[in-house]
């Protein structure tokens, strides 16, 4: 754990160092040793704000302290914290102090000040965990997807809404027909989420499947190739999306802080079982590609 915490103040180091110039997220996930969208997905589980809205937060509050501790113009200043203007500075400004930056420079001026943050070893044993760690060779989805964006949390509203829709035009009932009619004579209605070719401009692919147990091909519809991994997989109990998003969150705050294993590149496997998904007794699963983590904590 000490070696996770150490890399995520690392990172928290970087981005302390470059408010006042160009943050380099890359650069911030090199030093988490995960990928640009992992980093931000940890940030914000973790943080329960977006990284941006962080940085944001913090670039604000040292340009409230310079406004009263030296002369700089306002014009200078928003280019300083990466406003393209002083128009979008001062409008941004005032959005979280609720005063302008030239009023600000006022003695007895009222600021807020958001401090920064670094991560600590903090152990939960309120709610257990059930996961269980699989080999599984690749196989092959077939579905539909969409590119989601998570810039301010936005996948948290966008991905319900994708689901809603391939219920109400037929996706999710000819996608189980499809199930139905599987080589191996599957007959479960398992429906799998898949977010999956992540980008560094906060988008992904969200793939709502089934396993192409009949490799065909049916029109209208994708094939996807799921790699050969080890697994993670995570036990949720209660009704969609809130379990599920929950899970997501216990997972990358409990699960891989304090676990022996990282997560491994590849895509996030959402399981659908049959049945009431309203239920608070409904049951799916989260699959997470896993390593086990180096005793060193550094990957090679």
């Amino acid at each position: 754990m000490m070696d996770w915490i150490e890399r995520m103040n690392g990172a928290m180091s970087y981005i302390e160092e470059n408010l006042a110039a160009e943050i380099d997220f890359k650069t911030a996930a090199a030093i988490a040793c995960c990928s640009v969208y992992h980093f931000q997905r940890m940030f914000s589980f973790i943080t329960e704000i977006p990284l941006s809205e962080y940085i944001r937060r913090r670039r604000l509050t040292l340009a409230a302290a310079d406004l009263q501790n030296n002369d700089i113009k306002i014009i200078n200043l928003a280019l300083k914290y990466g406003y393209d203007s002083p128009v979008s500075f001062t409008r941004a400004f005032q959005k979280m102090h609720g005063i302008t930056p030239s009023l600000a420079r006022a003695t007895g001026a009222r600021l807020k000040a958001y401090p920064r943050l670094s991560f600590h070893i903090s152990l939960r044993g309120d709610k257990e965990m059930n996961y269980k760690i699989i080999e599984k060779d690749g196989f092959e989805v077939v579905g539909k997807s969409m590119r989601v964006s998570t810039v301010n949390e936005a996948q948290l509203k966008i991905i319900p809404r994708f689901w809603d829709k391939a219920e109400r035009d037929g996706t999710v009932g000819t996608l189980a027909d499809i199930a139905a009619n599987g080589a191996d004579g599957q007959t479960n209605r398992k429906l799998l989420g898949i977010c999956t070719d992540f980008s560094d401009n906060n988008e992904f692919s969200y793939v709502i499947a089934v396993e192409n147990t009949a490799k065909g091909e049916y029109a209208g519809f994708e094939v996807f190739h799921i790699p050969p991994a080890d697994w993670g997989i995570f036990e949720a109990t209660g009704p969609m999306p809130e379990a599920i998003q929950e899970l997501f969150k216990r997972i990358y705050t409990e699960f891989f802080p304090a676990g022996g294993y990282e997560r491994a590149e590849g895509p996030d496997l959402e399981i659908y079982y049959e049945g009431d998904m309203a239920s608070p007794d409904y049951r799916s699963e989260i699959w997470i590609p896993v390593v086990k983590r180096a005793l060193s904590g550094i990957k090679g």
